[in-house]
């Protein structure tokens, strides 16, 4: 027996952003839940989990951010369906059936979207531009599929059905009107930054969401704002994911 508090925790590179840390620590205060601790494990390598998992044993489940959502599920004894057909992982829960860890994977960045988009009421027939291929990219896709929103994702590199930044053009703005970012490009520290976008072709009639929660305002969001267009940025999407992965854990 240990007298340790149950502990999650967050792992990704670099975690000098991470919200989850005071988020759960403010929510253990508000909620006066006891027992549980939450702290990051910054890997430099995904390689690395498996020391973080032998190490705390009181370790019960994980939130998985930027660069891992893909890497982690070789890592994983089990995946739930959704987050399997999506490819990628943000939650995992930790038990330890006779003594040994057993760690399953799911992906709550789909409740998330779900329910920021929800905040929008966007006209009928819009189509989505979004912009990056990692992990967060792929469950951003899946809400708009199920939703029956034509998208097309955007990258710097070439793929099968994939546009490059260069072939966003004003008239391909005018048919897209959905923009969503799933890169880090504008994220802090180097907030100095934004997509290359032909943003002048921007108008109220367009959406912009902003995975990115730090700073509150993107460069990205900003050309939004200027030209009028909706925006919104990844802090809801953030806190709902969050509350997801609690339940998640606390499931017996």
């Amino acid at each position: 027996m240990t007298d340790q508090p149950v502990l999650f925790g967050l792992i990704g590179y670099p975690l000098s952003h991470s919200f989850s840390t005071g988020y759960f620590a403010e929510k253990f205060q508000r909620e006066n839940i006891r027992g549980f601790s939450y702290q990051n494990f910054p890997l430099a390598d995904i390689t690395e989990l498996p020391f973080v998992i032998d190490n705390n044993p009181n370790l019960a489940g994980l939130n998985v951010t930027i660069p891992y959502k893909q890497a982690v599920i070789p890592y994983l004894d089990a995946v739930d369906p959704a987050a399997r057909q999506i490819g990628a992982v943000n939650v995992i829960k930790i038990g330890r059936p006779n003594g040994k860890p057993f760690l399953t994977g799911f992906n709550t960045d789909i409740e998330g979207f779900g329910m920021s988009l929800a905040q929008w009421d966007l006209p009928a027939g819009i189509k989505a531009l979004i912009f990056g291929t990692g992990g967060s990219s792929k469950a951003i896709r899946s809400v708009l599929d199920g939703r029956e929103i034509p998208n097309v994702s955007v990258s710097r590199n070439k793929g099968q059905g994939t546009l490059q930044y260069e072939q966003v053009t004003p008239a391909l703005l005018n048919e897209y009107k959905l923009l969503i970012n799933c890169t880090p490009v504008g994220m802090f520290p180097v907030i100095g930054r934004k997509l290359p976008l032909p943003y002048l072709a921007l108008t109220p009639e367009h959406y912009l969401f902003d995975l990115i929660y730090n700073p509150d305002i993107t460069l990205f969001m900003q050309e939004g704002l200027d030209h009028g267009s909706h925006v919104q940025g990844g802090l809801l999407m953030l806190k709902e994911q969050a509350e997801a992965s609690w339940r998640i854990w606390m499931r017996l």
